[in-house]
């Protein structure tokens, strides 16, 4: 297959399957001529590595998993490791956006949006705290 052909099947972009071949996640071979040539197990850690990246993890944490799905005396318990601090990490996350979301509303309900000059949403923003009335 060549390059257009595996990003239709895998559903990367071409830029995508280029940096994966360049930061060696993917090694495809090469014709004389110097294109690539993929092959089905290249599809698959394509696909793979496209799954794993739609769930977060990262470039490092790709390399991790491609490493162990390919490692037939892994143990399940490394991979439940890895996938358990990327949850963690997503939890965290998503307690952070709550907050901020939080954060943001107040201000948002607390600011008049009339034509006074006075916002505490600017007024949060910029460390200052409203003068007591």
């Amino acid at each position: 297959m060549n390059i257009g052909e595996v990003a239709k099947r895998s559903g990367l972009p071409p830029k995508t399957i280029r940096y994966y071949e360049d930061i060696e996640l993917i090694r495809p071979m090469r014709h004389d001529n110097g294109y690539r040539v993929f092959r089905e197990t290249d599809l698959h850690k394509l696909a793979f590595l496209g799954r794993a990246r739609t769930l977060g993890f990262s470039i490092e944490d790709c390399r991790i998993l491609l490493s162990l799905y390919e490692d037939e005396t892994r143990e399940s318990a490394q991979v439940k490791a890895l996938a358990q601090d990327h949850l963690t990490a997503i939890n965290d996350k998503i307690s952070q956006l709550r907050a901020m979301r939080e954060t943001l509303q107040e201000l948002v309900q607390s600011c008049h949006g009339d034509d006074r000059p006075d916002c505490p949403i600017l007024s949060d923003l910029s460390g200052e705290t409203a003068d007591p009335v």
